[in-house]
Formats: C-alpha cells, structure tokens, sequence
C-alpha cells in the first residue's frame, strides 16, 4: 500500500520555515506600532503571502514533480526575468541562512562559551546534514522541532502571558499616540516571516499534487500566524516600549532581544525556557529553508539525486552562508530587512504573474484543468502592489524618508 505523506508533516515544515529567526525579530520591528498596528500588519501579510504561494502552486501544474521555479519562470517569462528571479531567490535564501547560522552561534555561544565562530561552523555542519539526506528526514525533524517549539513556547509564554500588563499592551505608560505611521517599517521584516515560496515545489513533490499541497501550505501559515500573535502580545505585555531602545540599537539581534526580556521575567525557568524556544525556531527555520534552497540549486545547475549530487547541492547551499557568516556578521534586522525588500520579487510579483500566463494559455486551450488559487484578475494586481509597496517602504526607510522607532 502507497504511503501517503501527512498533512501534518507538510504543513509544519511549512510552519518550520516560516517560524524562525524572523519570528524573533518581529517585537523589534514593531517595537514602534506596538501592538494592534503591529498584528494587523502581520496579519494581513500573511493572507497575501499564502495566496501568492497558492498562485506559485498553481504555475507548476502540467510539470514534473521535481520542477522548481528556475524552469517554470523561464518557460512562462523568459530568460531575463528568470535571471533576476534566480538572483532575488538565492540571495534571500542566502541571507537567511546567514542570519540563521549567525544568531545560532550567538545564542550556542552564549550557552556554552564555545566561541560565536566554532558554534556556527558546529550548528552548520551537524544540522545540514538532516537536508543532504532527504526530504523525509527534514519532515520527521520538523515535526520534532515544532513540538519542541510548541512545549517551550507554551512554557515560557505562560510565563510571560499570566504577567500580561493591560498598561503596557496597549502602552498605557507612553505619551505616544501616532503608531500606524511606524507599521509600514515592520512590513519587509513581516513579508520575510512568511517567506516559504522556496518550498512551494518541495511541497508539491513531496504530496505528489498539488491540492494537498495548498493545505499544507494554508497549515503551515495559520500556525505561523497564531504563534505571532501570541509572541507579539506576549513581549509587548512585558516589556515597556522604551525598552526596546537597546535592542534597537543592537540591531535587533536575538540575543539582544533575549537579553532584555531576561530582565523582566523573575523566573529563571522561563527564561530558559524562552532559550529552547529561540533555539528551536531558528533550527527549524534553518532546514527549511535550506531544503527549499537546496531543491531549487539543484534544479538550477542539473545536480542528480544521487549522494555524490546531493553534495553538490549541499555545498553550493550550506558553505557559502557560513563563510559570510563567520567574515562579516551585522545585525539581524539589517539582514531581515534586506531579505524582505529583495523577497517581494519572488514572492508577491513573479507568482502573479505565472498565475497570470497559466490561466491565459488556459483560455487559449494550451493548459489543462486543475488547481487554481482563488480570485480574479483584481486579487493578482492587488498582490503585486502589496509586493511592490513593501519593496518601496524598505527602500524609504533606507533613505531615512519614513518615520523609525528608535525607543
């Protein structure tokens, strides 16, 4: 009898990769809109970014299994844009993977005294391993790791949600009353925070099809967005919003962040807690992605699936992110950001479009039925300019032409 994957598994590595280091990196972010503007903006991203995987999805059907994005954006876009998708996808999986690597041997660090160097070689070469090996194997973690990050959270969550201040929630304490303005900073880091696209053909190889597909990646997002929300209310509870001054100026790294919210929670536990979860997050975001990089190199240069393949891929994913890593670190929301701005290409532009040529050479009888993502001509255009909006307020912010928080 033919196993069937489980939803399950797919829709945590889903999850998986979109719960990670940017996860982390959201409060910082946010730190200026605060709650209610902050969640709303997350919100919103993610029901645009699940579409947009839905359009991505749907481009590849009539393709063999293992088709990634490099063939299907040349065929229905041509060798230019393909070039700079190609471009935009490796250098925000790249960078991903770098920040990834770097605040593991932050934190690995931080725990054992080992050296930030040695701790991200370490992270890299045991947990990349689980990616060379197959896609099973990154399913079976992630479902280990979602566990792990669903037992930490709640422990170290109910620490900090029964210590919920109304006061500081809704920043009762400040004189602010202007936070709408700073949401739009946060969007890139948010955009990021659901920045699965890359295992889109990963998914839909593993199911076969891609309807189950769609409900994976529908799982993983809801996940994604419920374990926002909650983080976000449950900082935003504790820690005061001039707080976050410091944090800011580390550049919002992880292990700032950490620091700060140490400092608030009276119990040692939850703290450690708070530890295992980050740890879990940024593991289980580093494989993900790393198996949708991976996939899409492969298809790239035409590695074969063999071992000595599969070492190929490994390489041209894995070793250049920690070289990067270990020669130039720089803060996270830097990295984070960059990744958003850049990520909007691929994520809310080139799927629309596929979208957009599959369904006219759907009209004109050159494609055959099957799965569609939901909406008309309006839902792409609208897509797109949430992609394009997103890639303007980062460059604004970079020209310091928008408003910034900065505690």
């Amino acid at each position: 009898m033919e196993h069937k994957p489980s939803l399950v598994g797919g829709a945590c590595i889903i999850a998986g990769v979109c719960v990670g280091a940017g996860m982390l990196g959201l409060p910082s972010a946010g730190a200026g809109a605060w709650s209610l503007w902050s969640m709303l903006a997350v919100a919103l991203t993610m029901v645009v970014m699940t579409i947009s995987g839905w359009m991505l999805l749907e481009s590849y059907k009539g393709y063999p299994l293992r088709v990634s994005f490099d063939t299907v954006t040349r065929d229905l876009l041509g060798e230019k844009v393909n070039a700079l998708n190609n471009l935009s996808v490796y250098f925000v999986g790249g960078i991903l993977l770098y920040a990834y690597i770097t605040s593991a041997g932050l934190i690995i660090d931080g725990m054992t005294g080992m050296g930030s160097h040695w701790s991200s070689v370490l992270f890299t070469l045991v947990f990349s391993v689980l990616v060379w090996h197959s896609t099973r194997a990154v399913d079976r973690i992630s479902v280990l790791l979602v566990i792990l990050m669903g037992l930490s959270f709640v422990f170290g969550i109910s620490g900090l949600s029964m210590n919920i201040r109304l006061d500081l929630l809704l920043d009762r304490v400040g004189s602010e009353t202007h936070y709408a303005q700073y949401a739009l900073v946060m969007l890139p880091v948010a955009l990021t925070s659901f920045g699965y696209h890359h295992s889109v053909s990963s998914m839909r190889a593993y199911y076969g099809e891609e309807r189950r597909a769609s409900r994976a990646i529908l799982g993983g997002t809801v996940i994604a967005l419920t374990f926002y929300l909650i983080w976000l209310a449950s900082v935003f509870g504790n820690l005061p919003r001039s707080e976050f001054g410091p944090v800011i100026a580390e550049g919002g790294n992880v292990d700032a962040l950490l620091k700060a919210l140490g400092s608030v929670i009276e119990s040692q536990a939850v703290a450690n807690a708070l530890n295992a979860f980050s740890m879990a997050a940024i593991l289980s975001s580093f494989i993900g992605v790393g198996l949708g990089v991976f996939d899409y190199l492969a298809d790239l240069f035409k590695f074969d699936n063999s071992r000595a393949g599969r070492a190929k891929s490994w390489g041209v994913t894995f070793l250049p992110p920690l070289v990067l890593s270990l020669l130039f670190p720089f803060g996270f929301l830097m990295a984070i950001g960059y990744a958003g701005a850049v990520a909007t290409l691929w994520t809310c532009i080139i799927p629309p479009l596929l979208a957009w040529k599959v369904r006219k050479a759907a009209r004109n009888g050159n494609q055959g039925e099957g799965f569609r993502a939901p909406g008309g001509i309006l839902m792409i255009v609208l897509v797109i300019l949430f992609g394009v909006l997103t890639a303007a307020f980062h460059l604004l912010n970079m020209a310091g032409l928008l408003p910034v928080y900065t505690g």
